[in-house]
């Protein structure tokens, strides 16, 4: 990525005054913003322009962002940031089930909105240590598969199940280096870099929800097994696919 290219931002909300208000927001501080106030505006956008990052709300005519947000993930490697004025945590978890990377949920001060987009985007291109060739299509282990150019697991039977960003990069990580134990910190400075708190609990959360998809028994897991006092480890052989 060229650092001096501004990063195209599509922020898609129906609400006019607070897409003006973001856009304008996001300009300020150094993106390209592009609008849109529904799904089919969006489409429409993601066919004919380059986009590095979707903002997209959740409650939208028509086609709702959850909705958006499936369709995405499966089609696109694009990272979402899903903005929801939902109290219910259960909307927000599903939207990072969905595949979302992050979520706010309004009302937002529009400098945290910057400060997450830089987040996503920087974790986004932080490209960790391959093991595999760059023009690497997918991963396939213990009969699963990891399409690395859509960006979801494929489950044994053909079955698609989605992965939010985090659990796609923790996956691929371990995928990469199948059979070494990582720790944490390993971990988190490969999926969020130097700004990762070290005091990050999250990867034991995503662990968790891997091993839930790929079912993997949370209780004696086969797959993805943990090293007391050391970390994560795939216990499998993987095959890469060009």
């Amino acid at each position: 990525m060229d650092t001096q290219t501004p990063s195209r931002i599509l922020v898609v909300d129906d609400d006019q005054e607070i897409r003006t208000l973001l856009a304008d927001y996001l300009d300020s501080h150094g993106f390209k913003t592009i609008m849109a106030a529904d799904g089919t505006s969006m489409q429409k956008v993601m066919e004919t322009s380059k986009v590095d990052l979707v903002v997209l709300d959740l409650t939208l005519p028509g086609e709702d962002g959850l909705t958006l947000c499936r369709n995405l993930r499966a089609n696109s490697g694009v990272p979402v940031i899903i903005l929801t004025a939902r109290g219910d945590p259960v909307d927000r978890i599903l939207g990072l089930e969905m595949g979302a990377d992050d979520y706010l949920t309004k009302p937002f001060e529009p400098r945290e909105l910057v400060a997450r987009v830089r987040t996503v985007l920087r974790r986004t291109w932080a490209l960790p240590p391959n093991l595999d060739a760059p023009d690497a299509t997918s991963m396939k282990f213990a009969g699963w598969t990891l399409d690395l150019r859509a960006r979801h697991l494929v489950r044994t039977d053909g079955v698609l199940v989605m992965l939010s960003g985090g659990e796609f990069r923790l996956l691929k990580i371990l995928l990469e280096h199948p059979q070494r134990v990582l720790n944490r910190d390993q971990i988190l400075n490969m999926t969020q870099g130097r700004d990762a708190d070290p005091f990050e609990r999250s990867i034991d959360l995503q662990i968790s929800r891997l091993r839930q998809k790929l079912g993997d028994d949370a209780r004696a897991p086969q797959l993805i097994k943990t090293v007391r006092n050391e970390g994560y480890v795939l216990s499998t052989s993987v095959a890469v696919e060009h």
